[in-house]
């Protein structure tokens, strides 16, 4: 049975064209590709590729400066944090929650719209497999070539699983029956009746967005769309720890905000959602509702917010 696509780069002796990292005595990471003949230049000396050929990772290495540095393969996160950038890439802990909350699995089917740098792509084709199916979608050539690129490149060559195309999704989108719509652009409230046609019934949307303007408009058009369930929105934040001795502290900084993820799943067709009643906020949906009057549903609020932006009278949410 053969190693799936770009398994054999990942174990074994370092080979000619794998990515290798250093990691120096103060922990800066230098990240290049292994070329026979060529030296890795550092203000701290040299030292030939040829010493890493065929060496076990893990190896020491020193430079004629007599500097060591510590030479493995780049894990993922490394990899797409050090890549080439045409757009920003979504954080490896964005990328780990999309992985798991929006249920990636091995021979899944998913379609997904902004590839930006190819950083989600590369997680995603590596958690569906050779089985599965990506169509990502990038309106711009120059960062569709740059994702190409980097993709490529951390497996080696083409995955035969992908497929990207140039485009907007709503005018080129041809999948059917998929599992998984991935959405990370500026404006995904405008794709839900695309992503809407090609999700199978029980199939989940998943959209990154950058503001809290953006993530309540696509809540609301979600809703009024009548073809998802009631969304769920989060963010995510890591802090690592200083480690030194006794002193066991939390770092001084972490990486905060990235980003917003909404996730709902598809409905059966001419299936309507359960009315979900909750009592907003006074003022959260730009009027105040009376105490003795029945309490509205989800998708009686969206449909007033939707008249209130279009008449122009919708106030800010202060709930």
């Amino acid at each position: 049975m053969s190693e799936p696509t770009g398994a054999a780069r990942r174990r074994g002796p370092f080979q000619v064209g794998d990515q290798v990292q250093l990691t120096d005595p103060k922990g800066r990471h230098y990240t290049f590709t292994l070329q026979a003949g060529n030296q890795f230049h550092t203000h701290k000396g040299a030292f030939p590729h040829d010493e890493l050929i065929g060496a076990p990772e893990g190896t020491v290495v020193r430079t004629t400066g007599n500097v060591p540095y510590l030479a493995l393969r780049p894990l993922l996160p490394d990899y797409v944090l050090s890549m080439p950038r045409g757009a920003a890439v979504i954080y490896p802990k964005d990328a780990g929650q999309i992985l798991a909350m929006a249920d990636i699995f091995a021979g899944a089917r998913v379609v997904e719209a902004g590839v930006g740098s190819g950083a989600l792509s590369t997680y995603l084709l590596r958690a569906v497999g050779e089985q599965g199916m990506l169509a990502s979608y990038e309106r711009r050539q120059d960062f569709a070539d740059i994702a190409q690129g980097n993709v490529e490149r951390y497996f080696g060559g083409p995955h035969p699983a992908w497929k990207l195309t140039v485009g907007d999704l709503q005018d080129n989108l041809v999948e059917t029956d998929v599992d998984r719509v991935i959405l990370d652009m500026l404006a995904p409230w405008e794709c839900l009746d695309v992503a809407a046609k090609a999700l199978v019934p029980g199939g989940l949307i998943c959209c990154y967005v950058a503001t809290t303007t953006q993530m309540s408009r696509t809540v609301e058009a979600l809703r009024e769309h009548g073809s998802f369930t009631e969304p769920q929105a989060w963010e995510t934040m890591v802090r690592t720890w200083h480690l030194e001795g006794l002193a066991v502290r939390p770092d001084h900084r972490m990486i905060g905000h990235t980003g917003f993820l909404l996730t709902a799943r598809r409905l059966a067709d001419g299936v309507e959602p359960p009315l979900r009643r909750r009592r907003p906020a006074k003022g959260a949906y730009g009027e105040d509702y009376d105490n003795g009057a029945p309490e509205p549903t989800l998708q009686e609020r969206a449909a007033a917010r939707k008249a209130a932006r279009e008449s122009g009278t919708e106030q800010p949410d202060l709930g």
